[in-house]
Parts: structure tokens; C-alpha cells; sequence
């Protein structure tokens, strides 16, 4: 998980936002816990349609810039219903 400065850092380098660490910390406090929830929470049995598709990013670490991939796995329900069942990030598309 990112560090507040990570993120102060990357707000400024990407968005032009300059953020106080206070600010980028109580906004992770109270974020953390609803993707704690998501993340443990319980699937279907069944999903009738699963699909796999990845988006490519660079990413900058200690001075270099690096390939990530997140990967992103929808599905549908039996009733119809969309959502995302996991959305993971690895070093690159074969990871």
C-alpha cells in the first residue's frame, strides 16, 4: 500500500493537487476500510460470464520508469446483474 507521501507526490506529479499529508491521511482512513470490505466480501456461487481484460500503465520508482499491468476480471450473475470480482496488479501482462 502506498505511503500519504506516495500519494501527496503523486497527486502533485500527475494532477497539479497539492494535498497536506493531514488531508491525504484522513482521506485513506476512511477509504481503507470500504476496500477492506469489498475485497472480503462474499461472491456469487455462479457467474455465468467471466471475463479477463488487463490495461497497461508506467509507473515511476526510485527514479526509473516501470511497466505495470492491473488486471480486471468483471463478471455477470445468473440474474443479469455486472461487477467487478477483482481488479489485481502485477509487473506485466505475462505476470
Amino acid at each position: 500500500m502506498p505511503g500519504t507521501r506516495d500519494i501527496h507526490d503523486q497527486l502533485q506529479n500527475l494532477y497539479g493537487i497539492e494535498l497536506s499529508a493531514e488531508m491525504v491521511s484522513k482521506i485513506t482512513d476512511r477509504l481503507l476500510p470500504e476496500i477492506k470490505e469489498r475485497q472480503s466480501r462474499s461472491l456469487n456461487p455462479i457467474y455465468p460470464f467471466v471475463f479477463m481484460d488487463c490495461i497497461h500503465y508506467k509507473v515511476r520508482d526510485e527514479g526509473r520508469i516501470l511497466s505495470r499491468t492491473a488486471y480486471v476480471v468483471p463478471g455477470v450473475t445468473t440474474e443479469g446483474y455486472k461487477g467487478i470480482l477483482s481488479i489485481t496488479v502485477g509487473a506485466n501482462e505475462t505476470s
